[in-house]
């Protein structure tokens, strides 16, 4: 098993959280709604949010750790190096995984860019993060 430092596992799935609220709440939220379909109803609690959000925490830490090892296991030791690992596993993984929606789901394609985006951000902090 590759070592991996727990504590920077938890910080990056934390700035991953924290990048992915942004940008479906204060920074992009209108957007993404728009991108999305998504038409609020005004009777959305914060607190009917916070199981989805203690489970996607929860998700972000898997993929932290995963992402981890994968810089570990490249030797990558500083933050552009991390970095550089974590654009690949991003094009690799994410972007050519998640494109099958649009191809053959006919999925919104702006959407999958708008969420391609914020994962390429997410994806490069956690390399710079993973990679101390």
């Amino acid at each position: 098993m590759i070592p991996v430092n727990f504590v920077t596992v938890l910080v990056a799935a934390a700035v991953n959280f924290f990048i992915g609220f942004m940008f479906h709440g204060p920074i992009g939220g209108k957007l993404w709604m728009k991108l999305a379909n998504i038409v609020p109803t005004g009777n959305e609690k914060f607190s009917d949010m916070v199981p989805q959000m203690v489970k996607n925490y929860l998700v972000n830490v898997v993929g932290a750790y995963v992402l981890g090892m994968f810089i570990a296991g490249m030797g990558a030791v500083s933050v552009m190096e991390g970095m550089t690992v974590a654009f690949w596993i991003w094009l690799g993984f994410i972007v050519t995984g998640s494109s099958i929606n649009v191809i053959w789901m006919n999925a919104n394609s702006k959407l999958w860019l708008y969420e391609c985006g914020v994962s390429l951000l997410s994806f490069l902090a956690m390399g710079a993060i993973l990679a101390r």
